[in-house]
C-alpha cells in the first residue's frame, strides 16, 4: 500500500491518471449531443488531453491559448480562401501557413502558438465546403474537451508538485555539501584544484540546481487557483525557502571555491602566522556542509542540527580569531581568507543557522 501511495504521488502518474478521466468524460459527454455533433465526437477527448497539465494555472492557460489559437487559424484560412478563389490551390495553401506563421508569433499565444497553422491547414483541406459547421464541430468539441480537462484537473487530486520539488532540493542539498567537503579535503591535503578544474567539478551541482529552481518555480505556480493551496501551504512554504537558501548559499560557495582554489591561502603568507592555517579553513568548511546536510530541527529539543550548527559556529570562531590574531594585513591569502571567512557566516546566515537554547533529550 505504501509503495502504491509513492507511486500515485509521481505527478506523471496523477497526470496519466487525469488525462484518462478526462479523456473518457469528454467522450461521453460529446456522445450525448445532437448528431451534428456527436457524430464527431473525438474532438472532445483531444480538447481534454490537452487541457490537462502539471499544475491549474497551466491546464487553463493551455486550454484557452489552444482554443483561441485554433479559431484564429479557422478564420484566417477561411479568408484567405475567399480572397485567393481564383488562384491555384498550392498558392492559397503556401500563404494561408504563411500568413499562419505570422500570427504564431503573437507572444500571447505562447507554446500553443502552432495550433495556428495546424487548425489553418485543417479548415482549407477538410473544412471549406461548410466553415461554419467545421469550426462549431472542431473547435466546439475542442472547447468541450478543454473544459473537461481543466475541470478534472482542479478537482482530482490538482497537482502541487512538492514531490519532483524536495526531491530535487534534497539532490541539490546533497550536492552542495560533497561539494564543501570534497573542496575541505583537498585544502587539508593541499592538493586543491585550479578554478577551471573546480568549473568542471561543479557542472553537475549547477544542473541540479537549475532543476531544483525549476521545481520550486513549478511549485509557485501550481499554488494559482488550486484548491489544495491552503492545504499544502505550509510545506511549499518550505520548498520555497529551502529552495531559495539552497540557491544563495550555491552562488557563494561558488565564490568560496573560486577564492580557495585561485589564492590557496593555507599556502601563502598565511602559513607564517599558524601552520594548521589550512586545517582551520577546512574545518570550517566542512562545518557549513553538515548545517547545509541537516535542513530542519525535530523539535524543541536538541537535535542533530544543533550539534551540525555548533560545530559551523566554532570552526568560524577559530577562522575569525585566526584572522584577528594574523600580522599580514597586506598579504594577499590574508585577504583571501578574510573573504571566505565572510561567505561561510553569510551562508551559516542564509541558512539559519544560528545557536538555540533548548532543552536536552531525556
Amino acid at each position: 500500500m505504501i509503495a502504491l501511495v509513492e507511486v500515485l504521488r509521481r505527478p506523471w502518474v496523477q497526470r496519466g491518471i487525469r488525462a484518462a478521466v478526462a479523456a473518457g468524460l469528454a467522450w461521453q459527454i460529446a456522445v450525448l449531443l445532437p448528431p451534428t455533433l456527436s457524430d464527431y465526437a473525438y474532438y472532445a477527448p483531444l480538447g481534454a488531453v490537452i487541457a490537462v497539465h502539471p499544475t491549474v494555472a497551466d491546464s487553463a492557460g493551455a486550454a484557452w491559448r489552444t482554443v483561441a489559437a485554433m479559431f484564429l487559424g479557422f478564420g484566417l484560412a477561411v479568408g484567405v480562401y475567399e480572397v485567393t478563389r481564383g488562384v491555384p490551390n498550392a498558392f492559397t495553401i503556401a500563404l494561408i501557413v504563411a500568413v499562419a506563421v505570422v500570427v504564431e508569433q503573437w507572444r500571447l499565444l505562447r507554446e500553443q502558438a502552432s495550433w495556428v497553422s495546424f487548425a489553418a491547414v485543417l479548415m482549407i483541406t477538410i473544412g471549406t465546403d461548410d466553415p461554419a459547421a467545421y469550426v462549431l464541430r472542431y473547435g466546439g468539441l475542442t472547447l468541450l474537451g478543454a473544459a473537461v480537462g481543466v475541470a478534472v484537473t482542479t478537482v482530482l487530486f490538482p497537482p502541487m508538485m512538492l514531490t519532483v520539488a524536495v526531491e530535487r532540493i534534497a539532490v541539490a542539498r546533497g550536492l552542495l555539501a560533497a561539494h564543501l567537503v570534497d573542496m575541505a579535503d583537498a585544502v587539508r591535503g593541499g592538493t586543491v584544484p585550479d578554478p577551471e578544474d573546480w568549473a568542471h567539478r561543479g557542472r553537475a551541482l549547477d544542473a541540479a540546481l537549475d532543476r531544483m529552481r525549476a521545481a520550486e518555480t513549478q511549485v509557485e505556480r501550481a499554488r494559482r487557483a488550486n484548491p489544495r493551496a491552503a492545504r499544502w501551504q505550509g510545506t511549499a512554504g518550505r520548498v520555497r525557502e529551502q529552495s531559495r537558501a539552497l540557491d544563495r548559499v550555491a552562488v557563494l560557495v561558488d565564490d568560496l571555491t573560486d577564492l580557495v582554489a585561485e589564492f590557496q591561502p593555507h599556502r601563502r603568507g598565511l602559513d607564517r602566522v599558524d601552520d594548521g592555517t589550512g586545517w582551520v579553513l577546512a574545518d570550517a568548511l566542512t562545518g557549513l556542509a553538515g548545517v547545509v546536510r541537516i535542513p530542519y530541527h525535530d523539535g524543541p529539543h536538541r537535535d542533530s542540527r544543533d550539534d551540525a550548527i555548533d560545530a559551523a559556529v566554532a570552526a568560524l570562531d577559530r577562522l575569525v580569531q585566526l584572522l584577528r590574531s594574523a600580522e599580514v594585513p597586506d598579504d594577499e591569502g590574508f585577504f583571501a581568507l578574510g573573504a571566505v571567512t565572510v561567505g561561510v557566516r553569510r551562508s551559516l546566515h542564509a541558512l539559519e543557522a544560528a545557536p538555540r537554547e533548548v532543552a536536552p533529550r531525556h
